[in-house]
């Protein structure tokens, strides 16, 4: 939970001393120049209850109440491959703490194949295929995370991927992984992992992705698998709306364990510097007994994001979250496990270069 001054002291020397060729987005790039972007990203959150140990539950990168903290200072080097290539991203605070190995969340090398339209090979560390929501707030409707980010599905994989065009609507990715949230694999066997993305229309995009493996060390019982299904439909230039679904079970001694959640998003764009966004999410870890347990059975939660801009790299949220469950779960100011809401506020701003 904690992370290293000498990792933030490393990372803002690369950001100060690196003189790459070319500043442009980590999205855009277009030429063999190996070019970079990132950002800081800090928060401030305020548990109603005041919970009597000063914990937040279910909620992953901001887990302490009635704190400041850095979520994360990230630095993204990239170059495109043609036909090879590589990303690098490096990053220190709090989530590289919870989500990344060390200072590195993604370090992989890429090919391109030139068989057919070109299969793209990456192979290294990345951030996994599963889900709606990210790592990096900035590229998230709301700052906080989803349960089913948090609980559902991985943080990042080592191993292999294969990614090709299909058509010129649908693309599809096949990864070979060592497993969840890990460097060495634990096991004798690899985890599979698939993604197919379909533009139905110019404002419609339909993801399904899947991955199923053996995760336990030992005693090995059965394979953990989980099946995730996003859709995002523009209905006009200011309003935008998903959904995100997940199904995930694994064979234990006691069981099967199976967990499952859906979360619905919007987010309406008044102007060049103001949004706001809205998630609702419910989510079910069944037995209760799965290394994914959140602790309870039945949780929901609806969270409200306001974002204002006041200078282009410059981003500021405000939010509330309520996350509800169907039993005494959350900590109240006297007693642990006495509430079953969580009211929480939060302030963050995000600096990107």
């Amino acid at each position: 939970m904690k992370y290293c001054p000498r990792s933030l002291f490393l990372l803002t020397f690369l950001i100060v001393f690196l003189k790459p060729t070319k500043l442009i987005s980590q999205d855009t790039a277009a030429s063999s120049a190996v070019t970079y972007s990132g950002f800081f990203d800090a928060y401030f959150v305020k548990n109603i209850a005041s919970p009597l140990a000063g914990v937040n539950k279910v909620r992953v990168f901001e887990p302490t109440d009635n704190e400041f903290n850095l979520a994360l200072g990230e630095i993204d080097f990239v170059k495109k491959a043609e036909p090879v290539g590589f990303r690098l991203d490096i990053g220190a605070g709090r989530v590289a703490g919870l989500a990344m190995t060390g200072l590195i969340q993604q370090a992989y090398v890429s090919v391109v194949v030139p068989v057919g339209s070109g299969i793209t090979v990456d192979v290294g560390q990345f951030v996994t295929h599963m889900g709606y929501e990210v790592i990096e707030s900035k590229d998230n409707w709301n700052y906080s995370r989803s349960i089913l980010f948090g609980w559902a599905i991985p943080f990042y994989h080592t191993g292999a991927r294969f990614s090709y065009p299909v058509l010129t609507n649908l693309s599809a990715t096949l990864h070979v992984l060592n497993g969840w949230n890990q460097v060495s694999d634990n096991n004798t066997y690899k985890t599979l992992g698939l993604t197919l993305n379909y533009a139905m229309f110019p404002t419609t995009a339909i993801i399904v992705n899947a991955i199923s493996g053996v995760e336990a060390s030992a005693p090995i019982y059965g394979k953990r698998s989980v099946f995730d299904l996003i859709v995002t439909q523009q209905l006009t230039d200011a309003f935008s709306v998903a959904i995100n679904a997940d199904y995930g079970e694994e064979r234990l001694g006691a069981g099967l364990a199976t967990w499952k959640g859906g979360a619905g998003y919007a987010k309406y764009t008044f102007n060049a510097v103001s949004s706001a966004a809205v998630r609702y999410e419910l989510y079910n870890d069944g037995g209760n007994f799965s290394p994914l347990s959140t602790g309870a059975s039945k949780l929901s939660e609806i969270t409200a994001t306001y974002e204002y801009k006041p200078y282009d790299n410059l981003i500021v949220r405000s939010e509330v979250r309520n996350d509800m469950s169907d039993t005494p779960f959350f900590d109240g100011k006297k007693a642990p496990a006495t509430e079953k809401s969580q009211v929480t506020l939060l302030v963050g701003a995000i600096i990107t270069f």
